[in-house]
């Protein structure tokens, strides 16, 4: 009886409560019967499953509303989990003090540029300037490439045990040391080949100098340099900074510097060796190349390093090549009296486009690592050819870190003028014409460098090749390529129209 009594009051009270909600509901009580309990406790049931129907319904409708909220604010498809769920401010303030840090190292740079290129190895073989590009290029193809492929491993979980720490550590570390010592040699084969082509004179001496000095400054760079972004990466995790927006930067801050000043010191210790010692230099060349059999037995034992090892040789190659033609126009155009100038504001310029399409490049390869492998087709298809727009000007993370990018050139730059100017390095005096031709060179520089960094990182993922590995070394060769080709642009355009108030070839 009493089981009886509570089913005829529970409709009573569902019914009301249910009538409250929804006025539809009261229908069904006029064809329940007095004896038709059972029919009571279908029609309740029947309620409550379509009641808890549509409240599912509305929290997947709420669910969705807020998931669809927040894909606007992106226009991004499945959106990556942190880090890169980054505001602008945020993204700036991360790459600001690295890329302040990263200008100075290549004004240090540059200053030491001015004033080596003044030395008689500079001046009796010339071909140590096609060397500098090249081998300034060379620290940004392995060690701006080690970093970015470090942080995105860091990023992704694959550095979290010492274990995996150390396997990343020894693989890496070798690999760069094989890339370097090989990459180093062809340098100075490309740098011999483009200086003998214009005057016609080869000169065996000069040649075996510039392989000694190529290889020992790629070979010691690279080994500070690599241990260096191992320290930058792990301190920045523990640290919750996204290693992408500091590493590359950090990276190319006392590259350049540590690079130009090795070589310089290398370069002219062994040019004083050349009369007395002449074997000497064919030494420490057969002494770093004896030493690549060890590297390349420690990178082949790394699974993580094999595949570049075989793999990743185009990239740094074609780089090399690109940036002594690079190099080819430093040469040609320093060795004029009325342009020597040039000199400190090449690795300035260079140096900063490089450094700002290597951040860019790191973040968009992370970006698609988080989506899956290369080859896979993340929330956005990979992009053939993407328009300047979607570039710079749409809502997704990475056109926003584009915009950060692009507008810390002429802050940048002019900090670095400044300092350049306060240290009296070069032969120019910063008159209002040479900065707006300096700086309509450098916008334009880092604005086709992240126009192209954006096609190319998405088009090599679509052909299941790692941006980390093959992206960095061509954008920053070209970096220097157009960096150098529109400084020196503009310092013959200087010379012709006589902006005699900058003293460009004083």
């Amino acid at each position: 009886m009493t089981s009886k009594l509570e089913q005829r009051e529970t409709p009573q009270a569902n019914g009301a409560v249910v009538a409250g909600d929804c006025l539809a509901s009261l229908e069904p009580l006029e064809f329940l019967g007095p004896d038709g309990t059972g029919v009571e406790v279908v029609v309740l049931e029947s309620r409550a499953n379509a009641k808890g129907v549509r409240e599912e319904d509305a929290l997947l409708e709420n669910g969705s509303q807020s998931n669809e909220s927040d894909d606007t604010s992106t226009d991004r498809g499945p959106e990556p989990t942190s880090p890169l769920k980054e505001t602008s401010f945020s993204i700036g303030l991360q790459v600001l003090f690295p890329f302040l840090l990263a200008g100075f190292g290549t004004v240090a740079a540059g200053m030491v540029l001015d004033i080596v290129q003044h030395w008689d190895v500079f001046k009796y073989v010339t071909e140590v300037f096609i060397l500098v590009p090249a081998l300034l290029g060379l620290k940004g193809n392995l060690e701006m490439t080690l970093a970015s492929r470090l942080s995105t491993a860091a990023n992704i979980g694959q550095m979290d045990t010492p274990k995996e720490l150390w396997k990343m550590i020894t693989g890496n570390m070798a690999l760069i040391q094989v890339q370097a010592t090989v990459v180093g040699f062809l340098a100075s084969i490309a740098a011999v080949v483009f200086g003998w082509i214009p005057d016609g004179h080869f000169s065996m001496t000069h040649a075996v100098l510039l392989c000694a000095s190529s290889v020992a400054t790629a070979f010691i760079a690279s080994l500070v340099l690599g241990m260096i972004m191992i320290g930058v990466i792990i301190g920045s995790r523990k640290m919750g900074i996204n290693p992408d927006n500091v590493a590359t930067p950090i990276a190319a801050s006392l590259g350049d510097l540590i690079t130009l000043a090795l070589l310089s010191g290398i370069s002219w210790g062994l040019y004083k060796e050349l009369e007395s010692k002449a074997y000497v230099n064919p030494l420490v060349c057969a002494f770093f190349i004896s030493l690549l059999p060890i590297w390349v037995i420690i990178a082949r034992r790394n699974s993580a390093t094999r595949e570049v090892l075989y793999s990743g040789w185009e990239p740094v190659i074609i780089a090399m090549a690109i940036s002594s033609i690079g190099g080819l126009i430093l040469d040609r155009t320093v060795s004029d009296p009325n342009f020597a100038g040039m000199a400190v504001f090449t690795p300035v310029i260079n140096g900063v486009g490089g450094n700002l399409v290597a951040v860019q490049a790191s973040r968009i390869s992370t970006y698609l690592h988080m989506s899956g492998v290369p080859g896979d087709s993340p929330g956005t298809a990979p992009r053939k050819c993407p328009s300047p727009c979607s570039t710079f000007f749409s809502s997704d993370v990475n056109s926003r870190s584009a915009r950060v990018l692009f507008l810390l050139v002429v802050p940048g730059h002019l900090v670095f003028l400044y300092t350049i100017h306060s240290m009296q390095g070069g032969h120019t005096t910063l008159t209002l014409i040479f900065i707006m031709f300096y700086m309509t060179a450098a916008l334009l520089q880092v604005l086709i460098l992240l126009y192209i960094a954006d096609w190319m990182v998405h088009w090599m993922w679509g052909r299941h090749l790692d941006p980390d590995n093959f992206s960095i070394p061509y954008l920053t060769a070209l970096g220097d390529l157009i960096g150098t080709g529109l400084l020196a642009l503009s310092f013959h355009v200087l010379w012709l129209i006589g902006d005699r108030d900058s003293d460009v070839g004083d």
